[in-house]
């Protein structure tokens, strides 16, 4: 590890190495190439105007709900009122590309309103690849239970990257003798899974989910009816 950080006394990783900046940069080129791939993949190249409507308001209600914390910690990370789910909800209504520019677009703007910056890759970690990790739950939206299993994936992926940036920039905070893995995976999985655990609760409520799902169907109806009225007009 000691090739990729700068560790302390206290071997806390507290920067990168030039080995490390350059691991950083190319796993910032891996996830540019990916979302081509699955641009790609997806034979998409445009997305519909109800598309971009629907995911700016949801990326504009999971900012709005961020700002009413349950619980708030003293070194960053709350406990919201389901802020995570809206962004999770676009990946489960319109596929893994969309959930991700969502996810990436949302941290961009907690990165604008509410930073916390202490170098350049703890704020990729932290606000890009964290929030946009929340748009993971694209990757199972047409399976069973897409929703729910996607929410669970969105937010596990968030706090792999929470760890991750907990253990290299805030492990000075662990109490002296403790793992600083065990330290960042309590920390960041207390406000997570707690804030993952409510909203599950709230989607097993079978009106809830319900309703979500039927969301989604009229929205893609929509969607497809205004691509054959295009290809119509087209001819």
């Amino acid at each position: 590890m000691s090739t990729f950080f700068v560790s302390d006394k206290d071997s806390v990783y507290s920067s990168l190495t030039v080995p490390g900046y350059a691991v950083f940069i190319g796993v910032i080129v891996l996830a540019l190439l990916v979302a081509c791939f699955f641009t790609n993949t997806q034979k998409k190249t445009k997305f519909s105007t109800r598309q971009l409507v629907v995911s700016g308001m949801a990326v504009a209600l999971a900012f709005v709900t961020s700002n009413f914390k349950i619980i708030h910690l003293p070194q960053g990370g709350s406990v919201t009122l389901f802020s995570m789910f809206f962004i999770c909800f676009v990946g489960y209504l319109y596929g893994l590309r969309s959930g991700l520019m969502a996810g990436v677009a949302y941290g961009i703007l907690q990165m604008i309103t509410d930073p916390y910056v202490i170098s350049v890759p703890q704020l990729f970690i932290d606000y890009i690849l964290a929030f946009g990790a929340l748009g993971l739950a694209g990757i199972v939206s047409g399976k069973k239970y897409g929703m729910v299993s996607g929410y669970v994936v969105g937010i596990l992926g968030r706090l792999i990257f929470a760890v991750i940036s907990g253990v290299i920039f805030f492990g000075s905070y662990a109490p002296k003798g403790q793992n600083v893995w065990i330290y960042s995976l309590s920390y960041n999985g207390i406000y997570i899974l707690a804030e993952g655990a409510i909203t599950v609760a709230v989607l097993a409520v079978p009106s809830v989910r319900k309703g979500l799902a039927n969301v989604r169907i009229l929205l893609n109806e929509s969607d497809a009816k205004c691509i054959e009225a295009q290809k119509v007009s087209a001819h």
